[in-house]
Formats: structure tokens, sequence, C-alpha cells
């Protein structure tokens, strides 16, 4: 079993294909009131957590919030996709402003796996062609680097079930 030690306060990024397991990991790890979810954001939103047309006015909330958590000293646990650069430019910027450092875990699972865990999803699961996506941007991130690239304080890659599900956090100073 792994135990990963990450500073508070921080941010931590997760980073992960739609299915990967991102929000189960951060409710097993995180307190609730700690992570910043796109999904609750559309719900409050939208009345729908997948609804992708609220997503302009929900990652805005999302980084409201990210930044008053920062602002009083507080982790904060980013519960997205974060797949492209362009979705974690904001959050590093929020995070650079408040000299918090983010800390980057990254749900480098198999296809397969992936695929299953989005189509067992209860309630709702992405479409196949969403993931898809998810997972070549993912790929592409690995292959170029460019998530060492981005400057993270850590990158943590988590590649089986297994490390998903055995990896335990340490929050400290």
């Amino acid at each position: 079993m792994a135990e990963l030690a990450i500073p508070d306060p921080c941010v931590v990024l997760l980073v992960g294909a739609a299915g990967a397991g991102k929000s189960t990991f951060a409710k097993r790890h995180f307190p609730h009131e700690a992570i910043l979810s796109s999904d609750a954001m559309r719900e409050a939103i939208a009345g729908d957590a997948g609804d992708q047309r609220v997503n302009r006015p929900a990652f805005a909330a999302l980084h409201r919030a990210l930044d008053r958590r920062l602002a009083s000293g507080r982790l904060a646990v980013v519960d997205a996709t974060n797949a492209t650069a362009a979705a974690r430019r904001e959050i590093r910027r929020i995070a650079a402003r408040h000299g918090t450092p983010i800390v980057a875990v990254v749900f480098d699972l198999p296809e397969a796996i992936v695929r299953a865990r989005n189509a067992g999803r209860m309630g709702r699961s992405v479409p196949d062609e969403v993931v898809t996506r998810h997972l070549a941007t993912l790929a592409r991130a690995r292959t170029l680097g460019t998530l060492e690239a981005e400057g993270y304080a850590m990158i943590v890659r988590l590649p089986t079930p297994t490390e998903v599900d055995e990896t335990m956090i340490r929050v400290g100073r």
C-alpha cells in the first residue's frame, strides 16, 4: 500500500477520463467541503450533473470556490476530468496567485477498465465518444510530457485499479 504525503494547504488536481474513479477517490480520501466537483457545480446550476451546456458557469463557480478556499489557506481538491492543458490553466493561475502548490493525481488506467467503469456508473454514464476523447487527450499529454512541463509540485500516476484502491493520503504541513 502506497502512502501519498501532500502538503497542507495545496490543490489536489484529479486528472483522468470520465469513469476512471476520480470522484470515488476524492470522497474516500478528503473531507466533503474540500472537494470542488464540476459535476456538483453543474447539478447546482442546471439540476443535472451531466448537462455540458452549463460548463462555462459551472467552471466559473468552481474557480471562484477554489480562489476562496486558497485565500483562506485551505486544502482544495479539484474533481473534474482536467484532461486538457486549457482546463488546468485557470487552476494553475489561481494556485500561483496564492502561492499554493498543486499535486496532480493522474488516473492513468487502461482503456478497457475506464470504459467498463463508465458503463457501470450508477445514474449516468458519459457518452463513449467523450470517453474516447478524454483517453486520447490524456495519452497525448503522457507522450508529450505536458503535465511535467506545467510545473506541478508533484505528479502521482495511478496506472492500475489496485494502486487507485490502495493509495493512502496523508495531509500535513
